[in-house]
């Protein structure tokens, strides 16, 4: 395959100014006037211009990869060029001598495996989002040699024909579908695994791609590319409330094994697909599991640092004993109902399954029998003396 006059033009003028060009496997020397082409399948040396141009014929997929990472993505070092090569599994240390030997792959492809798996598209998840990343198979076009278009979903749409599908190409358009979730409730906080289903992205380019993430995850890619570096400043709980003002100064007060369920109750996989990073403070970690999302929580959102405040107040009630009269099952009925609350399940449960003790006629029949009039429960507070 020929090799397009854009992309040698580039190639000489880049080797003029800074020879040598080294680059995912490919490295090319000048000296003076010969040249001396390298991949990791073969070597040629004494080569003048003529030469090297019929050369790099036969490792073409290697030479479009240098272009367009160095003339259609650029940015060096930057978080976006780190995730977009992390979206085709391109391996660490793309480039020598650079800051980019941070970035990592798992599972990373070199050259060529990956030039056969970008044409057939590379898939990769990111929270509730799955994307494709397709290699442009027009390299006979100055314009388009290597190129990459990106393809958004949601994951759970990864065998929804494209058809059934709303499409999308602006990226603006993230935002108003990350606003609410499948009941036209308001998503406070958008990395929630509430995100709707049913549309789709497609022939973005790279910037593109990552714009559209940053409306429907702000910040995660950025953060995601500061943990990769060591650079990531994690705010703990601790100096996090402590830094609070106004209605939110209290939250400092929340007792540190309060702080323990106040992350089991928010920050776990089936509530936020960030990864918790912050603990209760530098050398005191939170025993709760911090989760196994693909980017990392940097501090206490304002979500948890709301609901903080609530209780913070409800611990610094004193507790009293209360005698109820229950039967062993009305009493495991009440753990059920708590546990389906909690677990967001109570829309799965049907009307007609009276045997779980969430089943909303359960639930109704325990009120008659259990609850006054007004709705509150016969208990009588117990005072020993």
């Amino acid at each position: 395959m020929t090799i397009p006059a854009a992309v040698f033009d580039s190639l000489i003028a880049t080797l003029e100014a800074e020879s040598p060009i080294a680059f995912d496997g490919l490295r090319i020397d000048c000296d003076g006037e010969t040249y001396r082409l390298e991949t990791p399948e073969r070597e040629r040396t004494g080569l003048d211009e003529d030469d090297l141009e019929a050369a790099l014929e036969s490792v073409v997929d290697y030479v479009t990869n240098w272009h367009y990472w160095q003339e259609a993505v650029g940015g060096t070092g930057t978080a976006r060029r780190a995730f977009l090569r992390w979206c085709e599994r391109a391996p660490r240390a793309a480039e020598m001598d650079t800051d980019e030997t941070s970035a990592t792959s798992d599972d990373p492809l070199e050259v060529p495996a990956r030039y056969d798996a970008l044409r057939e598209g590379v898939d990769r998840e990111w929270g509730q989002l799955c994307l494709t990343t397709r290699l442009v198979d027009d390299t006979d076009a100055a314009d388009s040699a290597g190129e990459r278009v990106y393809d958004l979903w949601h994951v759970d749409d990864a065998d929804t024909d494209l058809a059934d599908l709303e499409v999308y190409d602006d990226p603006r358009d993230a935002r108003e579908l990350s606003t609410n979730d499948d009941d036209g409730r308001y998503r406070p906080l958008k990395t929630a695994p509430t995100l709707v289903s049913g549309w789709a992205f497609t022939g973005l380019s790279g910037s593109e791609l990552v714009e559209t993430i940053g409306f429907f995850y702000p910040a995660t890619i950025a953060n995601w590319h500061r943990e990769l570096q060591g650079t990531l400043d994690v705010d703990h709980w601790l100096e996090t409330a402590e830094r609070q003002t106004g209605i939110y100064d209290v939250i400092d007060e929340l007792p540190r094994e309060a702080v323990e369920w106040l992350t089991e109750a928010c920050c776990v996989d089936s509530q936020c697909l960030r990864r918790r990073e912050w603990q209760y403070e530098d050398g005191d970690e939170i025993a709760v599991d911090g989760g196994d999302g693909q980017f990392p929580c940097r501090e206490p959102c304002s979500l948890v640092v709301a609901a903080a405040r609530k209780w913070t107040v409800l611990e610094s009630e004193d507790e009293r004993t209360y005698e109820l009269e229950l039967t062993p099952s009305e009493l495991h009925q009440l753990e059920e109902l708590i546990d389906a609350v909690a677990d967001g399940r109570t829309d799965e449960i049907r009307e007609a399954d009276v045997y779980d003790g969430a089943n909303r006629y359960r639930a109704r029949y325990l009120r008659a029998k259990r609850f006054d009039d007004d709705g509150t429960l016969e208990a009588r507070e117990r005072h020993d003396d």
